[in-house]
């Protein structure tokens, strides 16, 4: 096997791996990887979002995200939030409910983090996967929604 079809199938199975163990640990919660990335990304946003800019934001959902904002809105994790300036725009904001998901997530999130930091170890080496996937990602639709969330994170 060449080096770069077995970076291909490894690539593949760290997402479905990684997939799978995130979605175990979101399972308590009630939710589904996406619409726990929907949540984290309303809840890191400065004011609601169309679904639209929403689907910018997304990795798992690069085509219509509609679905999946449907889906947080009927759980009642978000609702529409009228648009002073365009009434034919609904952007989405966090409830109440949602704002309190939302913080349960971060901290699924930060441990499946650390999970994953203490098994690379190195942070150089950490550093040097996220530089060669964003290589790999490129201009993408996910590399570019990535892209996004990495310049409005500071």
């Amino acid at each position: 096997m060449e080096a770069v079809e077995e970076l291909r199938y490894l690539v593949l199975a760290a997402q479905r791996d990684g997939s799978r163990r995130l979605a175990e640990s979101l399972r308590p919660l009630g939710l589904t990887p996406a619409q726990s990335e929907v949540l984290t990304v309303l809840a890191t946003s400065p004011g609601p979002l169309s679904v639209k800019e929403l689907g910018e934001l997304l990795v798992c959902e690069t085509g219509s995200p509609s679905r999946l904002a449907r889906s947080v809105v009927d759980a009642g994790w978000a609702e529409p939030v009228a648009n002073e300036r365009d009434g034919r725009v609904t952007r989405l904001g966090l409830t109440t409910r949602g704002q309190a998901i939302a913080t349960q997530i971060a901290g699924v999130e930060h441990a499946f983090h650390e999970q994953l930091a203490a098994t690379l170890g190195d942070p150089a080496a950490l550093e040097g996967l996220v530089e060669a996937l964003r290589c790999v990602v490129g201009e993408g639709p996910a590399g570019r929604a990535l892209a996004r969330r990495r310049a409005t994170a500071g």
